[in-house]
């Protein structure tokens, strides 16, 4: 499961913030999973849960945002909103697409603590 070496980074991205910053924890950390990212939310949020003790994120609030996932339609050049990487244009049926939204997995916020 590649959710577990994402929520290793996701510490490491913690602890180069922390080394930053200065904060000895997090109280929340907020992440964006995108439709399109290819995460698995569940499994990302079971192997947080799992990398987490003895951590900065140790009882860390763990809030995940799913943004939809939105491409850009060559033949109707519009904006349309997908949920696979493979689907046709809803508008046009389509398969000139090219995604411009919900592809990513980042850490949006931190709620940290002395």
């Amino acid at each position: 499961m590649h959710e577990m070496s994402l929520a290793a980074n996701v510490l490491q991205l913690v602890d180069a913030a922390a080394a930053r910053e200065g904060f000895a924890r997090v109280r929340r950390v907020t992440l964006e999973a995108g439709a399109l990212a290819g995460v698995e939310v569940h499994a990302l949020r079971f192997a947080l849960a799992a990398v987490a003790p003895g951590t900065r994120l140790d009882g860390a609030e763990i809030v995940i945002d799913e943004p939809p996932g939105q491409a850009w339609c060559a033949a109707c050049a519009a904006t349309v909103a997908i949920t696979a990487r493979t689907d046709a244009c809803p508008r046009c049926g389509g398969f000139g697409l090219r995604p411009t939204g919900g592809t990513a997995l980042r850490v949006v916020d931190l709620l940290v603590a002395d």
